[in-house]
């Protein structure tokens, strides 16, 4: 079988990608720290903007997804939520309270909810039906190569400026830029995708009807195995548990992140040669291992460890379940069927970061990534019942 070439759009979005997550994780990993030590911020006030930020974001995928499918273009709505990410990013360094920083990350996780389904949707729209997975894996890939990239100069610049966190970000605007620029000359939006605009609003009950039962199934699907893979940042508290000093932290981060960048693409590819539901059993199954690990730590090499395999889980779940939502959706209505997976699985990892904290307070670590592998058990019988009901995978 001769293989279709990835289109020059997916390569320009996994770029785009790339960049805005370089810049977006130099402040993100230095911010909770920013917070604390130099805004003079409780671990309360951090743990409110985080969660009014991730809900925001939420929320705002759905709409977006909606207004794409409705209109009939994407890249206007990509164009959006990146600038407002780029717009947000001199207000860090601006900062003089946490008001302002509250207001950056509100309008930064607006501009992340405005372009996730429709960037999404786009990539489907623009890639032949057989490579979708390897499409949606080299995206993933280099997103991830920018969420490694950034802590990582984050490090090497307080490290040259003696711990300017306010120069630190100021650098980081420069790619939030860059990530804008490529959008308006390097992403295209197919003419069939204008041709799809409906006369009423895709939100309907005849709609609803339209997404088909295998659609909901990875939608509940995605939803119970983020309940098992909560907020990456009790990684971070796990390795400060045991010893870890504060400037190192970030390594963790970059652990995780480098297993996720190099497989994220070979499992896309993997998953369009051959099925589906294996290689998402073993994501699952690379899950539980992460949290036993994890559980039973006694040292930061250890936890270290355990950060490499979650990596290996992301890279293999996180790009197929993606290509699985666009396979399932009809064409017209992929930019709703992108904001209902993602309303899901961020009201999931809310829950999920929730229940996280209550039970670290409450019974230490050890039983918080207990807990996590039991959901990723509940998500693997649910991934067996749906695979034998033939609603999910094939």
């Amino acid at each position: 079988m001769v293989r279709s070439k990835l289109p020059k759009g997916v390569v320009a979005l996994g770029l785009v990608s790339l960049f805005m997550d370089l810049s977006s994780e130099m402040i993100h990993g230095l911010l909770p720290v920013f917070l604390v030590t130099v805004l003079g911020a409780t671990a309360l006030s951090v743990g409110l903007i985080e969660g009014i930020a991730e809900a925001t974001a939420s929320i705002a995928k759905v709409f977006s997804g909606v207004i794409s499918d409705w209109v009939g273009r994407r890249k206007p709505l990509v164009l959006l939520g990146y600038g407002l990410a780029a717009l947000t990013k001199p207000l860090f360094p601006l900062a003089t309270g946490i008001g302002a920083i509250l207001t950056a990350r509100f309008v930064d996780r607006i501009g992340k909810g405005i372009r996730g389904a429709p960037r999404d949707a786009l990539i489907a729209d623009i890639t032949p039906p057989e490579i979708l997975g390897a499409a949606y894996g080299l995206r993933q890939s280099m997103d991830t190569v920018g969420a490694f990239a950034g802590p990582l100069l984050a490090i090497v610049l307080m490290y040259a400026t003696h711990n300017d966190f306010r120069l630190v970000f100021w650098v980081a605007t420069v790619p939030a830029v860059v990530c804008v620029l490529l959008i308006i000359f390097g992403v295209e939006e197919p003419e069939s995708t204008h041709q799809t605009a409906q006369a009423r609003f895709p939100i309907s009950r005849a709609n609803l009807r339209r997404l088909p039962p295998r659609f909901w199934w990875v939608v509940v699907f995605a939803a119970v195995l983020t309940l098992a893979r909560f907020s990456e940042a009790f990684l971070l508290l796990r390795a400060q548990n045991l010893g870890l000093a504060v400037t190192w932290i970030p390594v963790i981060l970059i652990v995780m992140n480098v297993v996720y960048a190099a497989s994220a693409y070979p499992f896309g590819k993997l998953s369009d040669n051959g099925s589906r539901r294996k290689l998402l059993a073993w994501g699952i199954i690379f899950l539980v291992m992460a949290d036993l690990v994890l559980a039973v730590a006694g040292n930061v090499w250890v936890v270290g460890a355990g950060a490499a395999i979650w990596g290996l889980h992301m890279g293999a779940t996180q790009g197929l379940l993606s290509a699985l939502v666009a396979d399932a959706a009809p064409a017209d209505l992929r930019g709703t069927a992108f904001g209902v997976f993602n309303l899901a699985s961020g009201v999931a990892l809310l829950a999920a970061s929730v229940i996280a904290g209550s039970l670290w307070s409450l019974f230490g670590p050890a039983m918080t990534f207990y807990a996590g592998a039991a959901f990723a058990f509940m998500a693997l019988g649910g991934l067996l019942t749906g695979t034998r009901r033939k609603a999910l995978v094939g």
